[in-house]
């Protein structure tokens, strides 16, 4: 092989579509747009998704998943976050008051996180996990519902 025997392949240099250069080109007159109909026309086609008039596909398929409005009051607080505050009474109001959580929430579930839980705290109306249930009482502190 040489470079003097190199030559491009017929495929790459395709020339590009000349559209209304008469009829003997293959596309004169409607230059392949067809007769009539919005695609014929300068500036005009069709929006995304339109089907002919069809129910388009976005519409035809169910539509799934929701945002419930409890999730937005409800938070959870590890059990890292708690270790700090040792001997006291922890409530709704206290997790607000120390920015664990914010204002707007009604319900509160402490999770565990922690190998290594040391501090005597009480909790006080609160949702506790099982594990995190443990680990409180364990340390010596206390629940209460």
């Amino acid at each position: 092989m040489y470079l003097n025997t190199l030559s491009l392949s017929k495929k790459s240099k395709k020339k590009k579509k000349r559209v209304g250069r008469g009829i003997g080109s293959g596309l004169g007159k409607t230059c392949g747009r067809g007769h009539k109909g919005d695609r014929s026309r300068s500036g005009k086609n069709v929006r995304r998704g339109f089907e002919g008039g069809q129910t388009p596909l976005y519409r035809r398929i169910p539509k799934f998943g929701f945002n419930s409005l409890k999730s937005k009051k409800n938070q959870e607080v590890k059990l890292n976050d708690l270790k700090k505050f040792n001997n006291k009474i922890i409530d709704l109001k206290f997790l607000k008051k120390n920015n664990l959580i914010s204002t707007n929430i009604k319900n509160v579930k402490i999770i565990m996180n922690t190998k290594k839980f040391n501090s005597k705290i009480t909790i006080r109306k609160l949702k506790v996990t099982k594990g995190a249930r443990l680990a409180i009482e364990y340390a010596g502190g206390t629940i209460e519902k």
